[in-house]
């Protein structure tokens, strides 16, 4: 064989074998985004606060029970890992608190003791606990008049468009802090959040009890068992129970079960339902940005983007970087071998 044909086909080799080094490097880049609502607080934050392995209140007992203690420790990371703004089409109906997620099967028992966050309505300040920080839109939903939490929660329970909706909120000290008008409500009530990531099809849920003073209160919102948001000690010392990976997981991750939400068999109503006065969004009230589609993203006040405090791609900035600096290395170095040989088999000829 010539030499120039041979030098060629060890180029080749060479390269073909350092591309899949490149590719392993780049997918090392940490991908993954995790948090909950500690204001007003998620049902699983709550639950967690209280103590995984012995909560104190009667609902979160039951969700033990039903779903075990990993789910409380993984409070974070209720998510799907696909969901690319169609949460309302692959979420079936009684099972959005737990995001379709067999795992958090608990958060989705129908009962009206869930531990809960007293609400006005009116100008509110929202805050989101991101133990994963990431670009991308927050919108909060609340459930129509007559809703009846011992009933499975749907899609059609919640009113038809966000009270609250921002892209890349500023982010203080962990949490993601943005604003929003509540509408008037009395009871009890339940708040709904969907965090679509903007760098990923990545997207997380929560759902919030809480509890409106408006319209005088029965006996029964009155007994309400308090929900308390975990404290940064009590977020501490769970992390070493937690099987949610805030560096990074891929989309079928056995430890964090971000696997795939299967489309609900039955349509969802995502209509407005006339007469129960959806009250507009933040952005419509207050005048900022512009709004978009119900799952999409949307101009919401003080953008984050280019805060040091809000990492492009999850976990450290430098991890990043110091990945897709050895894959550019790597790709060098390809490229430089095959320009050694090259110029040998020129020289051979």
């Amino acid at each position: 064989m010539p030499a120039r044909h041979q030098a060629a086909r060890l180029a080749t080799v060479a390269t073909v074998g350092v591309a899949p080094l490149v590719l392993t490097a780049l997918a090392a880049a940490p991908a993954a985004a995790h948090g909950s609502m500690t204001d007003p607080v998620s049902r699983v934050a709550a639950c967690f606060a209280e103590g995984p392995e012995n909560p104190r209140s009667a609902a979160c007992k039951a969700a033990v029970a039903a779903g075990g203690t990993q789910a409380l420790y993984d409070w974070n990371g209720v998510n799907i890992a696909d969901a690319a703004g169609k949460s309302k089409e692959i979420i079936p109906d009684g099972k959005l608190c737990s995001a379709g997620n067999d795992k958090y099967r608990g958060l989705d028992l129908a009962r009206a003791d869930w531990p809960a966050s007293r609400l006005t309505s009116g100008n509110r300040t929202f805050r989101y606990k991101a133990t994963a920080p990431h670009k991308g839109s927050f919108e909060l939903y609340v459930t129509k008049d007559g809703y009846d939490p011992a009933k499975p929660l749907k899609w059609s329970d919640l009113e038809a468009k966000p009270f609250a909706k921002v892209t890349d909120p500023r982010l203080e000290n962990g949490d993601y802090v943005f604003s929003g008008v509540v509408p008037v409500k009395s009871g009890r009530h339940l708040v709904y959040s969907i965090w679509q990531r903007s760098d990923s099809p990545e997207a997380f849920y929560t759902c919030s009890d809480v509890v409106f003073g408006e319209g005088g209160a029965g006996a029964e919102v009155s007994a309400a068992p308090t929900a308390s948001a975990p404290s940064d000690a009590e977020i501490a010392d769970g992390t070493d129970k937690s099987s949610v990976e805030h560096g990074g997981h891929g989309d079928d991750d056995p430890k964090t079960q971000a696997t795939v939400t299967a489309a609900a068999d039955t349509k969802t109503d995502t209509k407005a339902d006339p007469g129960t006065g959806s009250a507009p969004s933040a952005e419509e009230t207050a005048g900022v940005g512009s709004g978009g589609s119900a799952d999409g993203p949307a101009n919401g006040a003080e953008p984050a983007g280019g805060s040091q405090n809000l990492a492009e791609t999850g976990g450290s900035d430098s991890t990043a970087y110091l990945a897709v600096g050895g894959a550019a290395a790597l790709a060098i170095g390809a490229a430089a071998l095959f320009a050694s040989v090259r110029r040998r088999a020129g020289g051979s000829r």
